[in-house]
């Protein structure tokens, strides 16, 4: 519905379902145009309740899952045939298995204190890929377990030539590189991915080279509870050094800074570290993996407009579009968007204050007089045919709200181009 008089249409619509609905009807009709359908039903919940339901330990269950991705199925195999039918369950090539995670690392001199002596792998910026091939057949995953074969012929012909016909599971990272062979920014990586026409064309302009780091099974024999130390061995064994992750063994938080070093110059994102025995979990970020990324600089930016949030968002101005400064004109141009930082406590109060700023008000998105200056990390600034700046923050988030800034106080757009142009000092352009 759309034109001068929808709002209200929409308005009555509603309220003749609401008027012919019961309690628990309109329960469920107000959660399904609010986007608040969780029930707390999480995957947690779910596996307890196999495991009470047909009496088997909780940790056979978690491990079927993992092993499987599929709750249901292993719900009716944990039927069927109980404890001794999940035992069963094993990596099958081509049924992806959720990737592991790494978590968050505040420094080196942390994750030292937690692994001791670990292995420290260059951190990529492309697309992770869960590589599975069996009799000259390969499939590519991603992390969301999403088959992206098609999309990546020439990933696939790589995949190809390092382990030929072998049955093979594999974790790796494809990044898009330039004609200088230097890393390219995520976003071209993603291009590639969305590309469904023209493959052959895009992956003349945007290339994708495979790195490996882990081997998950091969030939029959699952390894995903072998050590890290000894799948890594494995893989060295089997791959050429120019199709793996670079790795180096430190104990030394000075080593670790070298590596970190060496691998920001070289286009890179920063460190993964690895407990040498540990194995590999699907699907868990614990404390066996540690992400390493150096500490960015934040930018000082003003809202100049807000969108209802969704979900258990929706009573809130949440969606926050942020701007800097033309040093030249005065306007305020959006470089992102983001819902992410505030508490619900601070979402409350910002949905006031913007409200008192609106000028205009369309129900969804509310433009606001630029008056609030917040403080906002990012990864890293991209190019962006989407805002009038041309630029965009990727993963922008806001760490605190400014209130002793003034708009005029606010970076500058100059200031982003800036940092922009600066990350081509180790990145290849396109």
């Amino acid at each position: 519905l759309k034109g001068a008089k929808s709002r209200r249409l929409k308005e009555d619509l509603l309220f003749s379902l609401f008027s012919l609905a019961d309690t628990d009807e309109a329960e469920f009709l107000a959660r399904n145009l609010t986007g608040e359908m969780r029930i707390g039903l999480h995957e947690g919940l779910m596996e307890e309740a196999i495991a009470k339901a047909f009496q088997i330990p909780a940790r056979l269950v978690r491990r079927a899952v993992m092993l499987s991705g599929d709750m249901s199925a292993v719900a009716l195999e944990a039927k069927r045939g109980g404890a001794r039918a999940l035992k069963k369950i094993r990596i099958e090539v081509f049924r992806p298995l959720k990737p592991m995670l790494a978590t968050d690392a505040d420094s080196i001199e942390e994750v030292l204190r937690e692994l001791k002596r670990a292995s420290f792998e260059y951190k990529l910026d492309g697309i992770r890929l869960q590589m599975h091939a069996r009799d000259g057949k390969i499939r590519a995953f991603t992390r969301r377990l999403t088959d992206v074969t098609d999309s990546l012929p020439d990933v696939v012909a790589q995949f190809s030539e390092i382990f030929g016909d072998r049955e093979i599971v594999a974790d790796g990272e494809a990044i898009a590189i330039s004609p200088e062979g230097r890393p390219l920014p995520f976003q071209f990586v993603s291009r590639r991915l969305r590309r469904k026409s023209e493959i052959a064309r895009s992956i003349q302009k945007i290339p994708l080279r495979l790195f490996l780091f882990d081997i998950l099974h091969i030939d029959g024999k699952m390894l995903i509870d072998e050590p890290y130390s000894e799948r890594r061995n494995l893989l060295e064994s089997l791959v050429d050094k120019e199709w793996l992750v670079p790795a180096k063994v430190c104990e030394k938080e000075a080593e670790v800074k070298d590596f970190l070093q060496e691998a920001l110059d070289k286009g890179h994102e920063g460190l993964i570290a690895k407990r040498l025995d540990s194995a590999y979990t699907p699907g868990v970020r614990g404390k066996n993996w540690f992400k390493i990324k150096p500490v960015l600089a934040t930018l000082d930016l003003v809202i100049v407009a807000a969108e209802r949030g969704y979900g258990r968002r929706h009573r809130w101005l949440s969606d926050y579009y942020l701007a800097a400064r033309d040093e030249e004109t005065g306007r305020f141009l959006v470089v992102g968007k983001t819902f992410k930082g505030l508490t619900d406590q601070e979402f409350e109060m910002m949905t006031q204050r913007l409200r008192e700023l609106a000028y205009y008000d369309d129900g969804h998105l509310v433009k606001v007089k630029p008056s609030v200056v917040v403080e906002v990390a990012f990864n890293e600034v991209q190019k962006s045919p989407k805002y009038e700046s041309g630029l965009a923050l990727r993963f922008a988030r806001i760490i605190s709200i400014r209130d002793d800034k003034t708009p005029e106080e606010a970076n500058s757009i100059q200031n982003i181009r800036k940092l922009y142009e600066k990350q081509f000092l180790y990145k290849g352009r396109a």
